[in-house]
């Protein structure tokens, strides 16, 4: 891995969290700036914890503690998505469909952090094992 960029969990929060803000700017107008606002920053929260985290890959448990982070507002982001879904019938259809990716983010998000606790090297070096480097895309 070059960069955050290489992760495919940093790829996919990134292209979700711009679905979301998409349909944050649908909702009408008392909802854009109360439950609008929420998901936007709790979607864009998810991806800035991964690039975060990633920037101190030297340092396994920081790393770890960002992704944490990073699941956590995955979790926000899908009950935002909820209320929407539960309130505007406009864009539940949307919402569904974003839900069912941030469950299969959250899912991979968990299996990152799982990695990254067994088998990061904690020698500095910011990088997995060499028996299971390049053998995983999260």
């Amino acid at each position: 891995m070059k960069s955050y960029r290489d992760l495919d969990v940093y790829k996919m929060s990134f292209k979700f969290a711009v679905k979301c803000h998409e349909l944050s700017l649908m909702l009408p107008k008392y909802e854009l700036y109360e439950e609008g606002s929420q998901l936007r920053r709790s979607a864009k929260a998810i991806t800035a914890n991964i690039v975060e985290g990633y920037g101190r890959k030297k340092y396994k448990a920081e790393f770890v503690k960002f992704l944490i982070y990073a699941h956590s507002s995955c979790d926000e982001t899908i009950c935002h998505l909820e209320f929407i879904q539960t309130t505007n019938s406009a864009v539940k259809n949307l919402c569904e469909d974003l839900v069912e990716k941030y469950n299969e983010l959250g899912a991979k998000i968990n299996k990152f952090i799982t990695f990254v606790e067994d088998e990061w090297r904690n020698d500095n070096s910011g990088e997995p094992s060499r028996a299971r480097r390049a053998t995983r895309n999260y």
